[in-house]
């Protein structure tokens, strides 16, 4: 089972594909549209896991292409940016299902109509964030894009700049 990842964010793409390498894909990442078109005509992969936003770029933009190269596989879009109209049009381009981020283990191999394999491991990687390391997490990915402005991101976290550094002054909560 080849898994092509599109995905910008390094590090999420990484955890997506050494968790779903343990359940038996043969993972693929590609992080912008070019390479993700020309890594699915070398791969011609079963499934594919797409982002609606990489970088300045719509994922929505390579679903047809990507459609048309493989008319096979089950493309799964993901966004952090939901909504319905977006659903809508992924699914008119070609997609088979449109989930939302965060996504657990468990809906994103539904989605991907394969079975969870059991496993101990796979069991403590699939544990759902508490709110406070989502919380930790996402300031961590808005922080990163700033280049570790701490004002710019306060700004955008629409947080005090004060705040903002306390919380990073916290260790990260394990679970």
């Amino acid at each position: 089972m080849k898994l092509l990842i599109i995905e910008d964010d390094i590090n999420l793409a990484n955890t997506l594909a050494r968790r779903l390498t343990k359940q038996g894909f043969t993972c693929e990442v590609a992080h912008n549209q070019s390479d993700a078109l020309l890594t699915a005509r070398k791969l011609l992969p079963d499934f594919v896991l797409l982002d609606m936003k990489l970088g300045d770029d719509n994922g929505l933009a390579l679903i047809k292409p990507l459609r048309s190269l493989l008319t096979q596989a089950h493309i799964v879009l993901l966004t952090g940016f939901a909504s319905i109209a977006t659903a809508v049009e992924a699914m008119r381009l070609g997609a088979n299902d449109y989930l939302t981020k965060p996504v657990d283990m468990a809906t994103l191999l539904k989605a991907l109509n394969t079975e969870p394999v059991s496993s101990a491991s796979s069991a403590i990687d699939d544990a759902v964030m508490s709110p406070e390391r989502l919380e930790w997490e996402h300031i961590q990915q808005v922080l990163h894009s700033n280049n570790g402005n701490v004002s710019v991101t306060a700004r955008q976290l629409n947080m005090h700049r004060r705040t903002l550094q306390r919380k990073l002054q916290k260790k990260p909560v394990q679970q």
